[in-house]
């Protein structure tokens, strides 16, 4: 006999306060919305969603049927003041993203802090966040964290942006699409050594994966070339930076053998120094001879 879908139908809805409700939503099995969020989208006077076509399909998997209207990056300005009208008026309106949390790398703050700012109750209704699955299942140190969201797409500038976080103490956590994976691990794997780290894709689907290795060994698996859907790459903290003498002295030891930037880039791997300011040192060390 086959197995019985749950029912998910609600009850008549309670009346929800007038405010902005910030209502997380799944990142893959609806299963995971919480019975809060359900009560909160019932009883929302109007729900702003960055993807008006996503939001009616959960809607729709949940027998709900709320007033729709969308709220992203392209059309924030135009839609903010219709959000402001909602709220003055004492409506509780639901603002959700395409996934998971809503203003963790989508749109959102803006709206939040006019809100605020106008006196209006803004609520926190949480849920599902794939930087928080990704963290549980990465296997890398959870204590401190810095989510940096997609780094540049040029490879020039995601290098800048890495050196930036080379001295960070803390567990990375990036969001990726598939196409660029294989880019950004080499290029993580250049600037950020031989760190422990993890690829997780796809949590909470049907495919869900979570890869670990230090980051040259993922940057060479070739499993990556062809990957797709959403991706979150996460890296373990560096180790405390060296002292500017002891720096020197492994440039100066890799001058003798490597051009300036190949000596840059061995000591910034072995050091966990921004490769920017060791080249630069280094220059000025090919000055000085």
């Amino acid at each position: 006999m086959p197995a019985q879908r749950p029912n998910f139908e609600l009850t008549e809805a309670k009346p929800l306060q007038p405010g902005l409700h910030i209502v997380s939503t799944p990142i893959g099995n609806l299963r995971d919305i919480t019975l809060r969020a359900l009560d909160t989208l019932a009883a929302a006077d109007r729900v702003f969603a960055e993807d008006t076509r996503t939001a009616a399909k959960l809607l729709s998997a949940f027998g709900l049927k709320n007033r729709l209207e969308a709220y992203h990056d392209h059309n924030g300005e135009a839609a903010r003041p219709r959000v402001m009208a909602a709220l003055a008026a004492g409506e509780g309106v639901a603002l959700v993203s395409e996934a998971g949390t809503p203003l963790i790398s989508d749109p959102g703050f803006k709206l939040v802090r006019e809100a605020a700012a106008a006196g209006h109750p803004v609520f926190a209704v949480p849920g599902p966040s794939a930087v928080l699955a990704a963290l549980t299942v990465a296997g890398l140190p959870t204590d401190r964290f810095l989510f940096a969201g997609f780094l540049p797409p040029k490879s020039v500038a995601r290098r800048r942006a890495l050196e930036e976080l080379t001295a960070v103490r803390a567990t990375l956590v990036l969001f990726e699409s598939g196409p660029r994976l294989p880019d950004l691990l080499r290029d993580m794997a250049e600037v950020l050594g031989a760190r422990e780290a993890a690829v997780a894709r796809e949590l909470t689907k049907l495919y869900e994966s979570c890869v670990r290795g230090p980051l040259p060994d993922l940057a060479a698996d070739p499993r990556f070339e062809t990957i797709k859907g959403e991706i979150v790459v996460l890296a373990a903290p560096g180790e405390p930076s060296a002292e500017p003498a002891a720096a020197d002295a492994a440039l100066r030891e890799a001058l003798g053998r490597l051009s300036p930037g190949e000596a840059a880039g061995e000591v910034a791997r072995a050091l966990n120094l921004p490769r920017r300011d060791l080249y630069r040192r280094a220059l000025a060390m090919k000055v000085e001879e």
